[in-house]
């Protein structure tokens, strides 16, 4: 298996670690330990180690699935790494009456909606083919019929991100709802990324609870602000999570002893006001770069979550020329657009606190003035 380099982990390690200022974080702040009972006991694997059956039950209800339909990883990333193996490695169908497609002579295929993080196509193409369709600016709209006329015969899985990260487009439920009878239509299943979902104040139902093809990934880090935990999960039908589990042997073995004892608080009675002043503190922050994109005659998509993909200044050549020229002027680490597929555009991350973020807007705003 051939894997593509991670191209925005790469710019982060040449500029992060020296960088005064993270404006392309792409989560929420990080909440402090000491708001958390930290004591786990003794410090062993997470047995059974797909997960807490309990705790595994009490997330499989927000889905309106079982506990067996769960799986817990370390972080989202594995989550979708574990789904993508599940899906799309060798001998990958899955019986039952919502097997996987593709036969052994075929090779496996997914449909990606782009922009998105990159190991959501990254990890497909590793695997066998992948049809991307791209959102277009500046609305960054859905569109289902070009994801229907990707599909082919042999397509397993077509991948989602919403809330979309790098443009904070938050596609709608009659739209998801319609990608997701096409991918089951076609005997595929539906991946969506929903890290971001609970940072809006109207979530829409999770993709795993429309139907047995649907299939969510999320975690503890980028609404919750919990990345340290490293604890996510996947959701989806049985067989796909037992194959996923089969695999996570090989990976990680189980979960994060820490990260499931903070979990079990961070979704019981601490959650929802974690999530209130983290969706204030979201809010907040995006009007204050909202009045930045104003101020410089820039332009972006309304984002929901932490993250705004806007367009690149007048006066550099392209998005690494002009993220590049921030970070070595004003040490402010952006990301360019150019990783995302978009050279026109950048993307900024306002989940940190607000006065990290006033610093920072400052200096990217000083930066454009010296060079308009």
């Amino acid at each position: 298996m051939d894997i593509a380099p991670f191209e925005l982990e790469r710019w982060f390690a040449e500029y992060e670690h020296e960088a005064d200022i993270m404006l392309a974080e792409s989560g929420i702040r990080s909440l402090e330990a000491d708001r958390f009972d930290l004591d786990p006991g003794k410090l062993d694997y997470v047995i059974p180690t797909d997960g807490d059956p309990e705790l595994r039950a009490e997330l499989a209800d927000r889905y309106d699935r079982e506990a067996d339909e769960v799986l817990f990883t370390c972080g989202a990333q594995e989550a979708n790494f574990l789904a993508f193996l599940s899906l799309m490695g060798e001998d990958e169908a899955l019986g039952g009456d919502a097997a996987a497609s593709g036969s052994a002579e075929q090779t496996p295929h997914a449909v990606v909606v782009t922009p998105t993080y990159q190991a959501l196509h990254a990890v497909p193409e590793a695997l066998g083919d992948v049809s991307r369709v791209w959102l277009e600016p500046p609305e960054w709209e859905l569109d289902v019929d070009a994801v229907a006329d990707a599909i082919r015969p042999e397509t397993s899985v077509v991948v989602l991100n919403n809330p979309n990260n790098p443009t904070g487009r938050y596609h709608p439920e009659e739209k998801v709802r319609e990608l997701y009878d096409v991918a089951a239509d076609n005997d595929a299943y539906l991946l969506c990324d929903e890290v971001y979902r609970l940072l809006s104040d109207d979530p829409l139902p999770p993709v795993a609870s429309m139907g047995e093809y649907g299939i969510s990934t999320a975690s503890l880090t980028k609404a919750y602000g919990l990345a340290g935990l490293r604890f996510g999960w996947i959701v989806g039908p049985e067989a796909v999570v037992e194959r996923a589990w089969q695999w996570k042997d090989y990976t990680t073995i189980s979960p994060s002893i820490f990260g499931q004892h903070l979990a079990e608080q961070a979704l019981g009675e601490r959650e929802q006001p974690i999530l209130d002043e983290n969706r204030t503190l979201a809010a907040h922050n995006c009007e204050r770069v909202r009045e930045f994109v104003t101020e410089y005659d820039l332009s972006w998509y309304d984002p929901v979550g932490v993250n705004g993909f806007v367009s690149i200044p007048a006066g550099f050549d392209g998005s690494k020329e002009f993220c590049r020229t921030v970070v070595e002027e004003e040490s402010v680490v952006l990301a360019p657009g150019d990783l995302f597929g978009y050279d026109d555009y950048f993307r900024i991350g306002f989940g940190l606190p607000t006065d990290e973020l006033e610093e920072g807007l400052s200096r990217v705003g000083d930066c454009i003035e010296r060079h308009s």
